[in-house]
């Protein structure tokens, strides 16, 4: 079929029309992005948006957030900082970032101690931050530091064997402390011999089971923090109380003997019967555990009773399944429920205690709610134990409840994962070619091809 000139005409016309129309749709499309400004993330692990920590942390700022950037005029860097800023200026549009050059200010820099080309300084409400790194994690760190406001200051009991807050053995507390300090913690090694009082400034105090007998005088001390209505984490570890048997007696708890059986930790490998499982199910009613859905393990636990009294609010907060017991005979061979002589479960292997107190405040008195946590075990915050599966967000949520930031409650641990690409110069030297010269060209040769082909029929 012969096609007329009069067609052909049309036909030229028509595809005339259509790249002009395409032209101007993508001009105008191009200056709608520059005055309506929208983005999608469409990455599997949402890597490009804020992860739900990070959002938290900004929705409990409610003023204006300052950012200064040391960076000297390298495209690159500032380019870097730009983009991980903006992340956290779609949620809070009121955070403002600003560019200084540190060779242009040497007695800026000296004074503020800054130490690396990049480091940022975040202000909020005339405190500040440093951040070294361009990590989601570190900045909203930073942010969390900030937003809690004033020094929450953890002591923690030493001198008789206990688990040691800075120390990097598997009995010791260093991971998980180091978490703490990272969301504004200040954290204080206490000897009571030496000093012979507990600091007025120490927000939560912190006993982790004691080796060795502590002294009818420190003991002394600790009760008096009480009555003036200090807050407490105490960690219990299974066997002697270590002298402080009268500060179980103030709380009005006691500690069974024998520790605690779950044979649950078979179905995911765990073979040690003595390591307690404990799931989402399982956690009573709690501020410190609402909305709290991961499995946490406690090795060597043994059960919490309390005895009934009108001063302390007690609760419990954790406990085991009904298919667990405290075993009371040796562990040796096949371990199995002995009834009369064994206590089946539900066990509270960990209580809270609240209760409201007046307490002299210069010439005033003022109320005070005073926080307490008891668990029969320390095993599940020391670096052994932290890093299992929600340990660590447990850890993390029973100190802002004793500390009374109620608020930080639900703010999870983990920031984000490490979601970097890392390539060699060579892998990205390819890729790179690929899409700026192989494929152009490829493209190229195609649409040329069927333009041929369409011309000769």
């Amino acid at each position: 079929m012969k096609i007329s000139a009069k067609t052909r005409l049309q036909s030229r016309i028509n595809s005339a029309v259509m790249v002009v129309l395409i032209i101007f749709l993508s001009c105008l499309l191009g200056w709608l992005s520059t005055r309506y400004p929208w983005q999608l993330d469409w990455t599997r692990t949402g890597r490009h948006t804020l992860s739900e920590a990070s959002q938290e942390v900004l929705s409990r700022m409610e003023a204006p957030i300052e950012i200064t950037a040391y960076a000297r005029d390298e495209v690159n860097l500032r380019e870097a900082i730009k983009k991980i800023v903006a992340r956290y200026q779609r949620v809070k549009p009121d955070i403002v970032l600003r560019f200084v050059n540190p060779d242009a200010v040497p007695d800026e820099v000296r004074n503020l101690g800054i130490s690396v080309n990049g480091e940022l300084i975040i202000h909020y409400q005339e405190r500040s931050e440093h951040v070294q790194s361009g990590s989601e994690e570190d900045f909203t760190n930073a942010l969390q530091r900030l937003a809690r406001g004033s020094q929450r200051w953890l002591a923690f009991i030493e001198g008789h064997g206990e688990r040691h807050p800075l120390g990097q053995a598997n009995h010791d507390l260093g991971e998980w402390v180091q978490q703490l300090t990272n969301r504004g913690f200040k954290i204080q090694p206490l000897n009571l011999a030496n000093i012979q009082t507990v600091p007025d400034n120490t927000q939560v105090l912190v006993i982790a089971g004691p080796s060795v007998d502590l002294l009818p005088g420190e003991t002394a001390l600790i009760m008096n923090y009480l009555d003036h209505g200090g807050n407490l984490l105490w960690l219990a570890d299974l066997g002697k109380l270590h002298g402080l048997d009268s500060l179980a007696e103030q709380l009005h708890i006691s500690f069974k003997p024998g520790v605690i059986i779950d044979f649950a930790g078979k179905l995911l490998g765990i073979n040690d019967p003595t390591i307690v499982l404990m799931t989402s199910s399982m956690y009573p009613p709690h501020p410190a555990t609402s909305e709290f859905s991961f499995t946490t393990l406690f090795p060597t636990a043994t059960a919490i009773t309390t005895d009934e009294n009108d001063i302390w609010q007690m609760q419990p907060l954790l406990s085991s399944g009904d298919h667990t017991w405290v075993e009371t005979g040796k562990l040796e061979g096949e371990v199995g429920y002995d009834e009369g002589s064994d206590q089946i479960g539900p066990l509270d292997i960990g209580i809270s205690l609240e209760r409201e107190l007046e307490i002299e405040e210069g010439e005033n008195l003022a109320r005070k709610n005073q926080r307490i946590i008891v668990i029969s075990d320390g095993d599940f915050v020391s670096n052994t134990y932290v890093g299992n599966s929600g340990n660590l967000e447990l850890g993390i949520r029973l100190m802002n409840w004793l500390s009374g930031d109620d608020d930080f409650i639900s703010i999870p641990a983990k920031i984000a994962t490490d979601t970097q690409l890392e390539l060699s110069p060579f892998a990205a030297g390819v890729i790179g070619l690929g899409f700026f010269l192989v494929l152009p060209v490829v493209l190229f040769g195609t649409g040329i091809t069927i333009w041929w082909r369409r011309r000769n029929q």
